[in-house]
């Protein structure tokens, strides 16, 4: 079993391989959260998380022939990245395999550090199974992404950095997904402070360690889809659940829409970009009744590998939920000037025109009539409503829709 000693030796053995992120005091979130809140920003690590502590604490661990034939992992993405780069730097072969949904940023980051990227299964279990087999095929070491003494100690290095960062902390919340990192620091932070809570965090559609702490048992969850892609496991690992067992104080679960809401609040106020899993911590302190209320409280933000298009939705339906940005239905008299006449009235509330779109043919309008669908960007629902009051004052038929 792992003791606090393989952590200390794994910090040590990382000294210049991994980067000491910074565990900055949010004046902000303390303010939204009621605590005393601190981001712990792995996400500015080389390959964009956590894992690299671990990856690279197993890699340098390797024995010389070990390392002449070769790694293989299996990834949702970050611990591809995390081996593929670690690897090139040590001058070890990686073989990288991934699901086919794994976000394009994490292939092309893996291939770009040298490995060898193969997408297979529509999920990490069948990825992971292939991953196996090609390691036994080819005889290379397989690199677990969690469920590895090794790994566990690199990730556990983490805790050890908070104590000195953050040496009064209350609790710690991070995400969960295999184990590793909550185990690791866990460990690392009970043996030295063993009143810290830690708290894990997990997607509520795959709450893998959730349940296994409540049953005992390490099942396996039915396949299924999340935001917090770098968490979603579905069977957590056997050294990782005992870990759970002896040093986890609770596991809560967000929602997809908190997951969401969290990511943005994380852009527009810490101006950090995170992905799902990394924005999971603070989903549950702002959502949960964790009691941390007046506690000086660590967020560990696991990571930030998310596509442009993921934020780019995720934004929209921010506004759209604060009342940003919102889309009428507006009837009108089908005659020339008429809808200059609708923009007019619109301006003048001070709201900003996005998208016009003019319907005539498919809509439900009288003969002599025509719907437009009108996406406006306003400064929030005081504002809707004026310029849906200043509509109807002006003869309009109005509606807003939602959903």
């Amino acid at each position: 079993m792992i003791e606090p000693a393989d952590v200390a030796a794994a910090r040590k053995r990382l000294e210049g391989a991994i980067y000491e992120t910074p565990c900055a005091y949010s004046q902000t979130l303390s303010e939204l959260s009621g605590a005393r809140c601190f981001v712990k920003l792995e996400n500015l690590q080389m390959t964009g998380s956590f894992k690299e502590r671990g990856a690279a604490n197993l890699l340098l661990q390797l024995e010389p022939a070990e390392a002449s034939c070769g790694v293989a992992a299996a990834s949702a993405g970050n611990h591809g990245l995390a081996v593929a780069f670690h690897a090139a730097r040590l001058g070890i072969r990686a073989v990288i395999v991934m699901p086919e949904w794994a976000p394009l940023i994490k292939v092309t980051s893996a291939r770009r550090h040298g490995a060898e990227v193969i997408l297979s299964g529509t999920n990490y279990d069948e990825a992971y199974g292939c991953a196996r087999h090609i390691a036994t095929e080819r005889g290379l070491t397989f690199v677990h992404p969690f469920d590895d003494d090794r790994v566990i100690a690199g990730q556990g290095t983490l805790g050890l950095e908070l104590l000195e960062q953050c040496p009064d902390m209350d609790a710690v919340v991070v995400p969960v997904g295999g184990g590793g990192l909550v185990g690791g620091v866990a460990l690392a932070i009970k043996a030295a402070r063993p009143e810290v809570r830690v708290i894990g965090v997990q997607a509520e559609s795959l709450d893998a360690m959730k349940q296994a702490l409540a049953t005992g048992t390490r099942a396996t969850l039915a396949p299924a889809s999340t935001i917090a892609d770098g968490i979603a496991v579905r069977q957590v690992g056997e050294i990782t659940l005992a870990l759970a067992r002896q040093y986890l104080d609770e596991v809560v679960t967000v929602t997809e829409e908190e997951l969401a809401n969290a990511i943005l609040l994380l852009l527009e106020i810490e101006k950090t970009v995170v992905e799902g899993a990394g924005a999971a911590p603070l989903a549950a302190l702002l959502n949960r009744r964790l009691g941390l209320a007046g506690r000086n409280v660590v967020l560990v933000l696991s990571g930030g590998n998310i596509d442009v298009t993921m934020i780019s939705r995720i934004i929209e339906r921010g506004l759209v939920k604060d009342a940003r940005l919102v889309r009428l239905s507006v009837i009108l008299r089908d005659q020339p000037g008429a809808l200059a006449r609708l923009a007019a009235l619109v301006g003048e509330a001070r709201a900003n025109i996005l998208h016009i779109e003019h319907e005539r043919a498919f809509s439900r309008a009288a003969i002599g009539e025509s719907r437009v669908e009108l996406t406006l960007e306003t400064s929030g629902r005081e504002q809707i409503e004026i310029v849906k009051r200043r509509l109807i004052e002006s003869g309009y038929r109005v509606e807003e829709r939602r959903g």
